[in-house]
């Protein structure tokens, strides 16, 4: 057996939750036996993102867990970070040409 945890982030709180799998589990099969789902129902976890220590891995139906991984599981972003600094800057710059 392998110590993992697994943490998720909501816009109102955070949970983490240590659980021990089978050596060989793979992220995805390791976050589905967390039982973190039951903590947050509306989250599609066979479809999120998921990274290991700050990390998104690529492949996590592929990859397997390692002792002492904390599984980090990702929500999508609701805006572009890009395009709102952009529309920002774009902002700024106009209240400065008008100030002038």
């Amino acid at each position: 057996m392998v110590e993992i945890e697994v943490v998720y982030a909501a816009e109102d709180r955070q949970v983490l939750v240590a659980v021990a799998v089978a050596s060989g589990t793979s992220l995805r099969a390791a976050v589905l036996a967390s039982g973190i789902a039951r903590e947050f129902p509306g989250v599609e976890l066979a479809d999120c993102p998921l990274g290991i220590f700050g990390k998104v891995v690529a492949d996590p139906d592929a990859q397997t867990v390692m002792a002492g991984d904390r599984i980090e599981i990702y929500r999508p972003l609701l805006a572009d970070p890009k395009e709102v600094r952009r529309l920002r800057a774009a902002k700024a710059a106009l209240a400065k040409r008008q100030n002038t």
